[in-house]
């Protein structure tokens, strides 16, 4: 906590929070309570990432709810697997004073972006083995840069046609973290980590015929991948890996600015 607290200090000094912003973090709850929601508004304090919403399986009442509680507190705001029906039924209610910015194929709408301020450590590459990838592969980008990251997009390169990957070797090595998404045998998250230094974060998708089991034949083979040190998350989790990806690069001594900002105030990384 002492460190924390020197952080805000510092903070103050030089400009960063206002006297008045700092006093409200170190006495409000951080949570403001719906009827169906319980809101974690210190969340990007406490993980240098805010609280995201899932779409699926909330009415659209519940999401216009939650979503403006979020964007009058000032918080860039995602949400995740929301429909392009949800969001129709929510658009005219959540658009009409500040426009979100929604992604059909991925289906996340965002806010706040410009909020954002960006992590400094290096990039992340979103690397997608096949088209039928790019909704998994795209959540991933696109939450990766709500929370502050800069990603580098590397589009249909299995391992059907590996001159395609290794085409795009340069860009591969020059990030700082890889998100491999692939469906069928889950082949690509292996040869990456092969290629490359960085840490690798493997998506298996839902994607490949019937044998694929929906996803679980990818799941176990990027388990069992011959690389060492892949990292790997659920069955089209892109959200997921962004996370991941997100806290490696937090954690990198040269991560000196905040993932997201997050009113009152500023979230820096990990805070009180």
């Amino acid at each position: 906590m002492d460190e924390r607290l020197s952080r805000l200090a510092d903070d103050v000094a030089h400009g960063r929070r206002t006297p008045a912003e700092v006093l409200e973090l170190l006495t409000e709850a951080g949570a403001e309570g719906l009827a169906f929601a319980e809101l974690d508004r210190h969340r990007a304090h406490r993980q240098g990432m805010p609280e995201v919403v899932y779409g699926a399986g909330k009415s659209a009442d519940q999401i216009v709810a939650i979503v403006d509680r979020l964007k009058t507190h000032g918080h860039p705001v995602l949400i995740t697997r929301l429909t392009p029906e949800a969001h129709g039924q929510c658009a005219g209610r959540l658009d009409a004073d500040t426009p979100g910015d929604y992604d059909a194929l991925s289906r996340t709408w965002t806010w706040g972006r410009q909020h954002v301020r960006p992590l400094e450590a290096g990039s992340v590459a979103v690397v997608s083995a096949g088209t039928s990838d790019l909704a998994v592969a795209e959540e991933a980008a696109r939450t990766a840069e709500l929370f502050g990251c800069r990603v580098v997009r590397l589009v249909d390169v299995g391992v059907a046609g590996l001159h395609r990957l290794l085409a795009r070797l340069d860009e591969l090595r020059e990030a700082r973290v890889v998100i491999a998404v692939a469906g069928m045998e889950g082949a690509l998250p292996s040869v990456v980590a092969g290629l490359v230094s960085s840490p690798v974060v493997a998506v298996p998708t839902s994607v490949g015929y019937g044998a694929s089991f929906g996803g679980v034949a990818a799941l176990l083979a990027m388990l069992n991948s011959c690389a060492s040190g892949v990292t790997v998350v659920n069955i089209d989790n892109g959200f997921g890996a962004a996370c991941a990806a997100t806290r490696i690069l937090q954690s990198s001594p040269t991560a000196d600015a905040p993932a997201a900002d997050a009113a009152p105030g500023h979230a820096r990384g990990a805070r009180p």
